[in-house]
């Protein structure tokens, strides 16, 4: 189990020195012990003021977090479990209101253990109210933010956890929908953890509680730097600029496996990044694309690379859901093509590949922040062409972009593999065939 900090206490540890100011606190006309006459639910909810100090479960204000000014809204466990009702979403809902008034991003720092039961289903409906404010936000055009801290379930994860743009959490919490008394009795419990959301992509990063103001610092500065201009495209990192004689010359030069990959170039054109991670539908794809947000040459720009391995679905709905969040916060992105094409075992199959890569090519077709791409080896059909910038693709001489890989092309024209080199010319894959028909816009280096 992570540690339980109390609220002020979290705010404290993260807010640059001396600038969290509190927001001023709705005033809900009180009714004895609550809507629902719970009998007991003053006292219960007096006895949580004195033991905390604070009047409700969440405290609310502004501070610059790595000299980034944002909203802050810190749960406080110990007022009957951070549990939401009323007066919560009041809270929660003039905290949203005054981050879209002022433009700055959302952090909650999550510690809940979800709808507060005194108060029924008006207790359960603030969730919409939370969820109809975080959506409001997104459509501004700002960022959030959430940490998941101990506990993270119910209600409170299923919106301002889950629902946030990134997601960090803790290392030992306890994170999940279901909460430890509503649980089936023989559930395994390491399902519901911080590291088990990692694992299945519904949270990006676990962050060790004595990192968390360095990265959320990182993190809130890197979102809030929109730009216009387009990400310039990498140079190139190949040993040779001289583009390929043949066909067959730019397969093998792409397939050797002296060649730099995505993460050398990242490596090369970032000053700094984070990375998200997973698709937010159960899936990973840490092996075959890598996403995230850079600095470059002081400003920001989103990246999503493929590593030179088949792209499983979770890889194409990780680099849709990047595009996407990128393109409602105005800042350019970054795509690296490097694959032999789409996963196509059964198992992709079933994760729904076809699927995937529509939604990708989506992404890329509707976006409205500039997308740069960089074929930086393998070009492998519509896998590789989903991740790429119509108009705006570049190649290095190491590359290729093909209709089909041209041993495949040869099998299906039914040639002997004597065939495939010549098939590859007729392909017309190289860098600079791509130029002269028109595919790729040009070459870096070459």
């Amino acid at each position: 189990m992570a540690e339980r900090r109390s609220a002020r206490a979290v705010v404290t540890a993260l807010a640059d020195d001396a600038t969290f100011a509190e927001l001023s606190t709705p005033i809900r006309q009180s009714r004895p012990d609550g809507p629902l006459a719970w009998p007991g639910y003053d006292d219960s909810r007096a006895r949580a003021a004195e033991r905390t100090g604070e009047q409700e479960s969440v405290v609310c204000g502004t501070a610059r977090v790595g000299g980034t000014r944002a909203v802050l809204i810190a749960f406080e466990f110990g007022f009957l479990g951070g549990s939401l009702g009323e007066r919560t979403g009041d809270r929660l809902e003039a905290a949203y209101a005054y981050a879209r008034e002022r433009r700055c991003p959302v952090v909650p720092l999550i510690a809940t253990g979800g709808s507060r039961m005194q108060e029924g289903m008006l207790a359960l409906t603030q969730l919409q109210r939370v969820a109809r404010q975080s959506a409001l936000t997104r459509e501004a055009g700002l960022a959030q933010v959430a940490v998941l801290r101990d506990p993270t379930t119910g209600g409170g994860w299923a919106t301002l956890g889950a629902g946030a743009d990134v997601v960090l959490a803790l290392p030992g919490a306890q994170v999940g929908f279901a909460g430890s008394r509503v649980r089936p009795a023989d559930a395994d419990p390491t399902a519901y953890t911080a590291e088990a959301q990692v694992a299945a992509g519904a949270a990006d990063a676990l962050v060790r509680p004595e990192e968390l103001r360095e990265t959320l610092g990182r993190w809130l500065r890197l979102l809030t730097c929109p730009s216009t201009t387009p990400a310039p495209p990498p140079e190139p990192l190949g040993e040779t600029a001289v583009l390929p004689a043949t066909g067959w010359d730019a397969v093998r030069r792409a397939l050797s496996p002296q060649r730099p990959r995505a993460a050398a170039y990242l490596d090369a054109y970032f000053t700094d990044r984070v990375a998200i991670s997973g698709d937010r539908c159960g899936g990973t794809d840490p092996e075959g694309m890598l996403c995230g947000f850079g600095t470059h040459e002081g400003r920001t720009v989103a990246y999503a690379a493929q590593t030179g391995t088949a792209t499983r679905p979770a890889g194409y709905r990780t680099a849709a859901r990047l595009i996407r969040l990128a393109d409602r916060l105005g800042i350019p992105v970054l795509t690296l093509v490097d694959t032999p094409g789409a996963a196509n075992d059964a198992e992709a199959e079933r994760q729904g590949a076809g699927a995937a890569i529509a939604d990708l090519f989506g992404a890329v077709a509707s976006a409205r922040t500039p997308v740069t791409t960089l074929v930086i080896g393998e070009g492998g059909s519509g896998g590789a062409l989903a991740l790429a910038a119509p108009g705006n693709t570049w190649a290095t001489p190491d590359s290729y972009f093909s209709v089909i890989a041209p041993e495949l092309a040869a099998a299906i024209l039914k040639r002997p593999p004597r065939q495939v080199e010549s098939t590859a010319d007729q392909l017309r894959i190289r860098p600079q065939d791509l130029v002269e028909l028109g595919v790729i816009r040009g070459t870096v280096g070459g």
